[in-house]
Order: structure tokens, then C-alpha cells, then sequence
């Protein structure tokens, strides 16, 4: 089959080939897809330059939607031929852009669902999902997502929408609009960011999430709409938060995997009342530009490769 991986560390666009590799066999607990669709986001990159080192080679495509083809023991539920999607394990000498991909956790893809917008939702929902879990968020809560157009940012608005909580979100222009659809209320990124979210909010806000790209400029911002460090959760500006007193997501917890969300959104999505943005679908050959434009750290959604036929 054909994968693309990495046999040693570095820039992802000198380390990354589109090769031939056998196709993994499911372990007990595992299920095999034939991969139609997955995705590139920034964690593939991180993998490339040496995040959570492990034997080499390694592969990329931590999303993928696909058919099942082959189960393994112990695996109930699941037939031979069902459309499903899920988080790829990244352990392994390939992953999710590969003709076959294995898969530990996975939930069945409505019929009325594309696989690239099945495939979008895994990382973005769990992220966003952990992070108002650590936020507490309620009904009763004004929060700001920090990058709103963002694909965790836009997960984050919509399931703090859906538990009603008031939401504030910075974005461009690009998806100002959905995001309004959500009922959030929305105004830019940038100079005076911080005057502009609390004039709608008639003060402070309750509680930050900061799902944007990294900035030296958002933290400092971001502070200013808070009465307190703590009551700001960043995923993408570590350092910042750190030397600030805010917190960020990944000194805190653990907390269980929201795995169940993942499954809900996909039924939400097949209706038309969930979604995360797919800024293009690309074919495997042309690999190269997923990541340059998933290095552009703003590709204006997911980006996706598309693996097997259309």
C-alpha cells in the first residue's frame, strides 16, 4: 500500500515520503480500514520534528474515515464493509495516510455524512470538548473562544452553544458568518481585540479558551479581558500563559476522553447542525501542499487527503 511517513525526524517537507509499506494488521481490540479520506493538521507536523519519540519509521494522518475490512479479536459491533471514522494511532510504522489504517477507538459515519467531514471531526471535537471540561462550562457562564476559525475553535463554539453557555469568539472574516449562525456573538483578532470583547460583554468575561495560532501578542490581550490568570486555558500559546500565570491544557488533568461526544457530533453533523470547515480535500500525490498549507498555521479549515477512490 502506499503510506506517507518519516524515517527520521525534521521539517516535515524534508523528512515526509509517499512510499510503499505492507498493510498493518489489527491487533486484538482493533478494527482495519480501507482508507477513503484523512486528515493533516499541525500535530502531524509536530510528529515530524520529533514530539512523542518512538521507534522510526513513523507515519502521519491522525483522522481518517474509511471502510472496514478487516476486525480483530475480541471486536464486537462492527461488520465487514461499515463506513466508520476515528483517531489513528500514530505509534505504529504507519498511520492514517496509508491505503489501510488500523483504528483502537472509531464510530460508524451516517450515511448523509461525506468522509472528509467525518474525518474533521475527531481532534477538534475531543480538544475542544477537554477544554470546556477544564473550563467548567455551564449554561450560566460568558465565555471567549481565542480563535474562533479555528477548527478547535470552531468545535468549541458550537458545544458551548449547545450547553448554552453565552459565547463571545475572535475570527476573520473567513467564517464570521457560521459562527454568527451559531448564535456567538463575533469580532476580529488583532489591535484592540480586548476593549472590543468586553464592550459586548459589559465587562470581564467569565472564562477564556485560546484555541488560536500562536502569537506573542494574544496572551497579553487575552488578559485584559479577564479579572484573573487563571481564568484563561490556552492549548497554543504555552510559553505565554506560563510567565503569565494562565493555565494551559497540557499541565492539566488528565481527564477521560469524551469519546461519546465524538459520536454525537457525527449525528448532529449528518443534519446539518454541526461542522467544522474543510478548507480543501487533496488528493495523497499532492501531499506536499497539505502540509505547506498546514504550515501557513491559518488554512482556513481542515485539511484533507484523500487516499482512496472519490
Amino acid at each position: 500500500m502506499r503510506t506517507l511517513r518519516f524515517h527520521h525526524t525534521g521539517d516535515p517537507l524534508d523528512v515526509l515520503r509517499l512510499e510503499e509499506a505492507e498493510p498493518p494488521r489489527p491487533a486484538p481490540g482493533q478494527v482495519r480500514v480501507a482508507v477513503e479520506v484523512c486528515t493533516i493538521n499541525p500535530a502531524d507536523l509536530s510528529l515530524c520534528r520529533g514530539l512523542y519519540p518512538g521507534d522510526l519509521p513513523r507515519g502521519v494522518g491522525l483522522e481518517v474515515a474509511g471502510t472496514v475490512d478487516a476486525i480483530g479479536e475480541d471486536v464486537t459491533g462492527v461488520r465487514l464493509g461499515d463506513a466508520v471514522f476515528g483517531p489513528a494511532p500514530f505509534t505504529g510504522p504507519t498511520a492514517g495516510a496509508s491505503g489501510h489504517a488500523v483504528l483502537d477507538v472509531w464510530f460508524p459515519r451516517p450515511p448523509a455524512l461525506e468522509p472528509a467531514a467525518a474525518a474533521a471531526l475527531p481532534m477538534a471535537v475531543e480538544t475542544a470538548q477537554r477544554g470546556l471540561d477544564l473550563l467548567g462550562i455551564t449554561a450560566d457562564t460568558t465565555l471567549l473562544v481565542s480563535g474562533g476559525g479555528t477548527t478547535t475553535g470552531f468545535a468549541a463554539v458550537q458545544l458551548a452553544r449547545r450547553s448554552g453557555a453565552r459565547v463571545i469568539t475572535t475570527a476573520g472574516l473567513t467564517h464570521t458568518e457560521a459562527l454568527r449562525a451559531t448564535g456567538a456573538e463575533v469580532t476580529p483578532y488583532g489591535e484592540g481585540m480586548a476593549d472590543r470583547v468586553r464592550e459586548l460583554a459589559g465587562g470581564p468575561v467569565d472564562v477564556v479558551l485560546d484555541v488560536s495560532p500562536p502569537d506573542d501578542a494574544t496572551i497579553p490581550e487575552l488578559l485584559r479581558t479577564v479579572t484573573d490568570p487563571r481564568h484563561i486555558l490556552t492549548i497554543s500559546n504555552l510559553a505565554a500563559a506560563r510567565e503569565s500565570g494562565a493555565r494551559d491544557a497540557f499541565t492539566e488533568g488528565p481527564l477521560a476522553h469524551r469519546y461519546e461526544v465524538i459520536g454525537e457530533c457525527a449525528r448532529l453533523a449528518a443534519e446539518g447542525r454541526f461542522g467544522i470547515p474543510v478548507a480543501r480535500v487533496i488528493p495523497l500525490a499532492g501531499w506536499r501542499e497539505a502540509i505547506e498549507l498546514s504550515q501557513s498555521q491559518r488554512p482556513g479549515g481542515k485539511l484533507v487527503l484523500r487516499i482512496g477512490p472519490a
